[in-house]
């Protein structure tokens, strides 16, 4: 993470919110909103998702996209994958990041992968050992991810110790760094604090750590403060909060990326974002929307008398 900002807020639009909306954005589209959210100082973007098109025709365009992506100075790449095969592609097009999809719930994991979660930790030993074998340098970052860290709506409530164990085992198997994600909006801050203290004190405060929230119940914004308030650097959000799992009722609703920006920023914590530069990105991108909702306040309300971001954009 650069030496110029407190959080890291990788934006996920790109890939989780397209993947949950009827309309397919040309690549194009994608790509000015890309270029223009990058010129907003957002440092890392998560532009696809390396599944079947059959499954997820919004993500079919991922390599092109990747490949236009990287281009953009200082802009880090990630992309998602479920697996080797969209893990060789994705290193194929240049992503800087790979998030490898688990779940740490059993039931949801076969649900949205259709893989036992020992399968999906041997897959995730296979994209390690192919990222050393093409990348001797092992220039691709590869993020271990956490789904329903804090709870399944099929399975309900998700123990703590069932996060270390999968943290741990994806550690042992080559994660470069770690992704903890309330899939389906379970979570609370007091949850959240909790299991972040937990999941330092078991692998150490050396280890990059990122959070996903949805904010399916309204606590998407508390929970990413109680996440920064143990210790997390790197806070995944949406544009317009579009998104959400579509394996997984009632998972609607990342946090939305302009008022993380703003909450963070008010509290003196630099992002390296223009919020006026990132309302114009909601702007272009909500052109190519075609009726779906999108989410926010900062947007209607603007900031309040006297603000002064910590970000001073020159």
């Amino acid at each position: 993470m650069s030496d110029d900002i407190d959080v890291l807020v990788h934006e996920v639009g790109p890939r989780d919110g397209l993947q949950s909306i009827e309309t397919i954005f040309p690549t194009q589209a994608k790509l000015e909103w890309i270029r223009s959210q990058a010129a907003a100082g957002i440092p890392q973007i998560q532009v696809g998702s390396f599944v079947r098109p059959d499954l997820l025709p919004q993500m079919a365009d991922s390599a092109d996209v990747v490949k236009e992506a990287v281009k953009i100075p200082g802009l880090i790449v990630s992309a998602l994958v479920p697996n080797l095969k969209g893990a060789q592609n994705a290193i194929a097009a240049g992503a800087h990041q790979l998030g490898v999809v688990m779940s740490v719930s059993e039931a949801h994991n076969k649900s949205n992968i259709t893989r036992s979660v020992e399968e999906s930790l041997e897959e995730f030993r296979k994209i390690v050992e192919y990222r050393i074998d093409v990348e001797s340098d092992r220039t691709t970052v590869i993020s271990g991810g956490l789904a329903t860290s804090f709870g399944c709506t099929i399975s309900g409530l998700v123990p703590v110790r069932d996060v270390m164990k999968r943290a741990e085992q994806l550690l042992a198997r080559g994660a470069d760094r770690l992704s903890v994600a309330d899939t389906v909006g379970f979570a609370n801050p007091r949850q959240v604090k909790d299991l972040f203290d937990e999941l330092f004190r078991t692998v150490g405060d050396n280890i990059p750590v990122g959070a996903h929230f949805h904010d399916t119940r309204g606590l998407g914004l508390a929970n990413a403060f109680a996440a920064v308030e143990a210790g997390v650097r790197e806070l995944d959000s949406c544009l317009g909060g579009l998104g959400g799992c579509p394996y997984a009722p009632g998972a609607s609703g990342n946090i939305v990326t302009e008022d993380l920006v703003f909450m963070l920023e008010a509290m003196g914590m630099k992002t390296g974002v223009d919020l006026d530069a990132l309302l114009q990105t909601r702007e272009l991108m909500e052109g190519y929307l075609k009726g779906e909702p999108t989410q926010g306040t900062f947007h209607k309300a603007g900031p309040p008398l006297g603000f002064v971001p910590a970000t001073i954009v020159a």
